[in-house]
């Protein structure tokens, strides 16, 4: 053997025999036993249909809802858990166990520090096809590991629980406001409309019109008659007859209605203090066509807001767990073996490299 022959053998021992028998030596005297408690859930929607959907059987009892899985997953490993973790169990009586400074909590115990810790103590696995989410809480010991988990179903099912809260009342806020509108609308419009009948004094100006029609339909065949019992008269007497004179005065008494009735569809009586029927027929057309819509605007708004309620009261979200929280009886991790695997691997590829490395140099000289 040559020197560099020792010198490789050296680098051996070094680079990876010593390394790899500390690790050894930490992992199974100094490494501390973790405990795995799981738990897995899924977000749910219920939806109990009306009774005619029913009786059709097309509704749909229950469903995933991925949006909400989405934040769920998010959340879990967000600060906000990690301080209401923190809050309720204390998370450094815990995890800080002295003499093991690789797998326990340091010294800082700032929420930055417990965040990126949790990180490491707590794995979130989801399936997006189903929506599936189990959630694996490691901890020294088993009754830590499932409290943690049990800390995390309930602030996930609070959490969802809010958002059920929030999405109903939007839906129901929304649904109040536009009725709200519509409410003040109709009432707007029926004190315009009263307004006017309590300004002309006429109830309704088409009714009005009409029954002028009939008298004066009335006028014109009076008139007719009079003026056929006059023509009746003068066929068979003089014009000093004294019925001549007085089917004259009847008949100018009747046509003086009749032109009083004419002249009074261009104006109406002083009391109205409107002159025209046609601008107060306008005007009474106009407010009961905007009392009409809003009438309608009115009921489609209240059926809105009955649609929402109904909505917010059959539409539940909820967390059905299908893995309670485990209380573990063997210690799993740290994985020793397979820590120990990925360490002599990443040694030996490492110190080969370095040995190509060196003879290549060496060729190059």
């Amino acid at each position: 053997m040559r020197a560099r022959h020792v010198g490789i053998a050296f680098s051996f021992v070094l680079w990876v025999i010593l390394p790899l028998g500390l690790s050894v030596w930490y992992l199974y005297a100094v490494a501390r036993d973790q405990y795995a408690s799981h738990i897995g859930f899924s977000v749910r929607t219920e939806e109990i249909g009306s009774a005619i959907e029913l009786l059709g059987g097309i509704t749909e009892l229950s469903g995933s809802s991925s949006s909400d899985t989405d934040i769920l997953y998010e959340f879990i490993q967000s600060p906000q858990i990690v301080r209401s973790v923190n809050d309720q169990l204390n998370m450094a009586r815990i995890y800080q166990r002295p003499g093991d400074p690789v797998f326990t909590l340091g010294e800082d115990t700032r929420i930055e520090a417990l965040s990126s810790y949790w990180q490491r103590m707590v794995k979130i696995f989801y399936d997006r096809s189903s929506g599936l989410v189990e959630v694996r809480v490691l901890a020294f010991e088993p009754e830590d590991a499932k409290a943690i988990a049990e800390v995390v179903f309930r602030e996930s099912s609070d959490m969802i629980n809010e958002l059920s809260a929030i999405a109903r009342a939007d839906a129901m806020r929304y649904a109040e406001e536009e009725l709200s509108r519509a409410e003040e609308r109709l009432l707007l419009s029926n004190r315009s409309l009263t307004s006017f009948r309590n300004r002309t004094q006429i109830v309704d100006p088409a009714a009005d019109v009409q029954g002028q029609m009939g008298l004066l339909n009335s006028l014109n065949a009076q008139m007719a008659e009079a003026q056929i019992e006059l023509e009746l008269l003068l066929d068979n007497s003089a014009e000093s007859d004294p019925r001549v004179a007085q089917a004259n005065r009847k008949i100018a008494a009747v046509q003086k209605l009749i032109d009083e009735e004419r002249s009074s569809f261009g104006g109406a009586s002083g009391v109205s203090g409107v002159t025209q029927y046609s601008e107060l027929l306008e005007e009474y057309q106009a407010l009961q066509l905007g009392l009409q819509f809003a009438e309608k605007s009115y009921l489609s708004a209240l059926a809105a807001r009955d649609v929402a309620l109904a909505e917010a009261q059959r539409q539940s979200r909820y967390l059905a767990t299908h893995i309670p929280p485990t209380l573990a009886e063997t210690a799993e991790y740290p994985r020793r073996l397979m820590l120990l695997s990925m360490i002599s691997g990443f040694l030996l590829l490492s110190w080969s490299i370095l040995v190509m490395v060196y003879y290549s140099l060496r060729d190059r000289r």
